[in-house]
């Protein structure tokens, strides 16, 4: 198994605690709201906690997929949040499973900053391709921003 890493760091506006609020605590309903392509987001397994396995709908290219997100860490008093996507439909055929380790920081003027670690892990030696990664961190940079935009302009949402 090959195991591929990469970090990345992006700022917001939006208070930490709002911001781990809107992307985890409330994803379920949020995510599909402010993403066309995410169609919906169902528990499948466990209760919402650490252990739960959620079932991801989308639309990619036009076609129905999902995937399968199982929670591994939840901790709204520090902001972490780590999370795999372990199956389904989206996940790529050379993928076993991508984890994701973010972290939320009081950042500048009452705002964020978050940190991501992303680990693809991949059956024998294949590395995801450049335009696999690609295409998942737009995704990625596109969930974060719209759920940013989401909390600036809902001035009620704590």
């Amino acid at each position: 198994m090959g195991v591929y890493s990469f970090d990345d760091e992006k700022t917001s506006v939006v208070a930490p605690a709002i911001l781990h609020k809107a992307h985890v605590t409330d994803a379920n309903t949020l995510i599909p709201k402010v993403i066309d392509d995410i169609k919906s987001i169902e528990i499948v397994e466990g209760n919402g906690g650490v252990g739960t396995i959620q079932k991801i709908t989308f639309v990619e290219d036009g076609e129905t997929k999902h995937v399968l997100h199982k929670i591994e860490l939840v901790d709204a008093v520090n902001w972490n949040y780590n999370y795999s996507i372990v199956g389904g439909a989206g996940l790529p055929d050379t993928v076993e499973k991508i984890s994701f380790e973010a972290k939320l920081f009081a950042g500048p003027n009452g705002g964020s900053i978050a940190k991501l670690t992303v680990k693809y892990f991949t059956e024998g030696d294949a590395a995801p391709s450049e335009e696999q990664l690609k295409k998942d961190k737009a995704k990625g940079d596109g969930l974060f921003k719209a759920l940013e935009g989401y909390c600036v302009a809902t001035p009620d949402y704590k």
